[in-house]
């Protein structure tokens, strides 16, 4: 999953121009995202289980094609906000099941490492949902110009 996101974030932070909130927010967002990783990692190693490499492919794929798709559109810039903001509560909900998993398995020392994930996953939905405003307002007003208003 934080894979994929990965395949999302980084090819829409290369085609932002226009929406400097947007791009700091994705960056910041993936430097989280690759420490959420690492976690991930840590606690596969504790139980000696190791991530799926033919889900990992599949799921990045995924996202890059999502990416991809969103590109050809002229109001990139609102589905990727949309589709971001979406796949930011799935991750919520995907780590509150890990929570839950890792209690019911008795791997106290995995839920302080997925708490923190979930609380990045809850900030960033959080501030993702706080600009679209902004966003829309942006997209629209840069719509009467002669520059590209989609990224």
């Amino acid at each position: 999953m934080e894979k994929q996101a990965l395949s999302i974030m980084e090819p829409q932070l290369k085609r932002l121009e226009h929406y400097p909130e947007v791009s700091a927010l994705l960056d910041r967002h993936i430097r989280e995202t690759e420490g959420q990783i690492a976690r991930l990692d840590e606690i596969l190693a504790t139980v000696a289980e190791s991530s799926s490499t033919l889900k990992d492919l599949s799921l990045s794929f995924t996202g890059t094609m999502a990416a991809v798709t969103h590109s050809m559109a002229s109001d990139e810039i609102l589905k990727n906000s949309m589709a971001n903001f979406a796949f930011e509560n799935f991750e919520i909900a995907a780590y509150t099941a890990l929570i839950a998993a890792a209690e019911q398995a008795g791997a106290a020392s995995a839920i302080p490492l997925l708490d923190q994930s979930l609380q990045e996953e809850r900030q960033m939905a959080a501030q993702i949902e706080d600009g679209l405003p902004g966003v829309v307002r942006r997209y629209i007003e840069l719509s009467g110009t002669e520059q590209r208003a989609d990224i």
